[in-house]
């Protein structure tokens, strides 16, 4: 199946199901136009977060990678009352278009973008965090996830994008640093006691890839 393929099944179930917002469109070209690379989560799975964050029922979120706001955006809208959601981000640039993006959104109140390299600014922070999502340098992969579980408490979700990298997980002889970055993340899940894990393989608007969805578990 080709990518186009991918691409209309997204557009139908964006028309059929997530639906436009301004805000969330305002956010992605705004990106854009500053040169931010295009490489926010697709409608849908800005959906998928927004639902996790409800079903959940999570009040304070931690996102490791903020990029443009646009996934910040999505969680923070399902936070009840009083919820929080911490992004940290290593890029000024990307910082100040993200802030742009929350406060257009009416967010500010809700977001805070913390700026600096997310394995500098991560010890400054006070858990537990009810969820967390991962998306930066794939490389420091596993060290987020280990900062991921100092900061969670037992029910904690952590979720991991791009996990699949267009299928080269599976090469044991990759030298790509964000492959390695994955399957060595995936080696410290699968010998964690402390979470039960699993990935979801992905096809859309940004192609073939996927996530890991992990829960802290109970003492």
């Amino acid at each position: 199946m080709s990518d186009s393929r991918w691409e209309a099944v997204d557009r139908y179930f964006i028309d059929a199901l997530v639906g436009t917002d301004a805000a969330l469109d305002e956010a992605l070209k705004e990106s854009d136009a500053a040169g931010l690379p295009s490489v926010s989560v697709t409608a849908p799975q800005g959906k998928f977060l927004h639902l996790l964050v409800r079903i959940h029922g999570a009040r304070k979120i931690l996102e490791i990678g903020t990029l443009g706001g646009y996934s910040s955006i999505w969680m923070a809208r399902a936070l009840p009352p009083g919820g929080k959601l911490i992004s940290l981000e290593a890029e000024p640039k990307h910082a100040e278009v993200a802030r742009a993006n929350i406060q257009r959104a009416g967010l500010a109140n809700v977001i805070e973008v913390r700026v600096g390299k997310a394995l500098d600014t991560l010890p400054l922070l006070e858990g537990p965090f009810d969820l967390v999502f991962i998306d930066a340098d794939k490389s420091n992969n596993p060290a987020y996830f280990q900062w991921a579980l100092k900061l969670s408490r037992p029910g904690t979700v952590i979720v991991v994008d791009n996990v699949v990298r267009d299928g080269a997980v599976v090469d044991p002889t990759s030298t790509n640093e964000s492959v390695l970055g994955v399957r060595r993340m995936v080696e410290l899940m699968n010998s964690e006691p402390r979470v039960s894990a699993t990935a979801i393989q992905t096809v859309g608007g940004k192609g073939y890839d996927g996530f890991v969805l992990a829960v802290v578990n109970g003492s």
